[in-house]
């Protein structure tokens, strides 16, 4: 079953490539369902297919359904951040310390990969940048490395669903950890964004969901994103592929259903393809009524050096790059690449980039997660710029 809303009467032949993709994944049973999103040259159209469980019983994808967004979060997040930059609320160059004093005086591995006893100091105080551009020293690389082990030990290793903690608790363990590499000398995942929700929220003495609603969905009429949700009836079962087929990773009523106890910034959200669509949108258009212009350009310009764009290759891909809380694109390495495109793919299953070259937004929402970087959404992306 698909459902289609346009901006014109009829929809426009260059959008039937992209849905008749998905609509195949669907039939094969890859993805039970999904919800997309594309703007290209001015006109909009939505399109939903399949269903929001394997069932047959489940309700069919509808506009109005819900995901978890995961890593999408992060684009909601480094615009969050940038509006307390504008407001001289932060700097992006302030020590991290002076809200997170349970890093103020972290110990530095002397190589990556070494044991954990093996530190020196740190040299440079860990800045708010550092955790938006992945420079800080916390967090993931594909590598299995000691200081990894350790995060999933202390569990606080990125996947796909919220960490049992709270805010506080993630930060205390993840700063009794050594730092892979000195402040702002090395680029790894994830992380540093979590760590940047528990420093704005006691930055502002806000709840960072109140902050979010404030700053970021409320300006921008995204009523339906949230930190989890009390509707679980429009949430889409989260599935995981299996040697079997696909099993259920989290059902409408589990980690999503209600409000979370770590309001997570780095994947903590659960959205619609048209919400997102709104904000992605908003900021192509120049970031009103939430950014200015410069600060958008400040968000998804390439922030990495050569050296760091080669430790991040495993995750932003090549030709890719980061910004701030933003994947970008500094090559064209595939053909639906441009420099300057911008951002992020998440790991339940979700992607959404902003092409300014060809005058595209997109966002594809469905329920399967990715096993890897590489497991992606390349037939999606190259529709999208055939319909430029």
């Amino acid at each position: 079953m698909t459902q289609r809303r346009s901006s014109e009467p009829v929809a426009h032949a260059r959008f039937e490539r992209i849905w008749e993709v998905q609509d195949a994944q669907v039939a094969s049973g890859s993805i039970p369902g999904y919800v997309a999103a594309v703007r290209v040259g001015g006109q909009v159209e939505l399109h939903a297919g399949g269903r929001r469980a394997v069932e047959r019983e489940s309700p069919p994808m509808g506009e109005d359904t819900l995901f978890r967004i995961a890593s999408v979060t992060k684009l909601i997040g480094g615009a969050l951040t940038l509006t307390l930059v504008q407001d001289g609320l932060i700097a992006l160059d302030d020590p991290v310390a002076r809200w997170l004093p349970e890093t103020a005086s972290p110990r530095v591995l002397v190589a990556p990969d070494a044991e954990l006893d093996r530190t020196t100091e740190a040299r440079a105080p860990i800045t708010v940048r550092h955790l938006l551009t992945g420079t800080s020293g916390w967090g993931i690389g594909m590598a299995d490395t000691p200081v990894r082990r350790a995060m999933l030990d202390r569990g606080v290793h990125p996947g796909p669903l919220i960490p049992k903690m709270s805010g506080d608790e993630f930060v205390a363990r993840v700063a009794d950890l050594p730092l892979a590499f000195q402040p702002g000398e090395g680029w790894l995942y994830d992380t540093g964004i979590d760590l940047l929700g528990v420093l704005l929220a006691r930055a502002t003495g806000s709840q960072l969901s109140d902050l979010v609603a404030t700053r970021i969905t409320g300006p921008l009429g995204m009523a339906s994103t949230t930190f989890g949700t009390s509707e679980v009836d429009r949430l889409a079962t989260a599935y995981l592929p299996g040697p079997d087929g696909l099993e259920v990773l989290d059902p409408p009523d589990g980690d999503f259903g209600g409000p979370p106890t770590f309001e997570e910034l780095s994947s903590g959200l659960v959205s619609t393809a048209s919400d997102v669509l709104r904000f992605c949108c908003a900021m192509a258009d120049g970031g009103a009524p939430v950014l200015r212009p410069e600060s958008v350009a400040l968000m998804t310009a390439d922030a990495l050096t050569d050296a760091q764009r080669q430790q991040a290759r495993p995750i932003v891909g090549p030709g890719g790059s980061w910004g701030l809380a933003t994947g970008v694109d500094v090559e064209v390495a595939r053909p639906w690449m441009a420099p300057g495109r911008w951002g992020w793919t998440g790991g339940t299953g979700v992607t959404a980039h902003v092409d300014p070259v060809r005058g595209t937004v997109a966002v594809l929402l469905t329920q399967r997660a990715m096993t890897g970087p590489g497991d992606g959404f390349d037939d999606f992306w190259m529709g999208v710029a055939e319909a430029a």
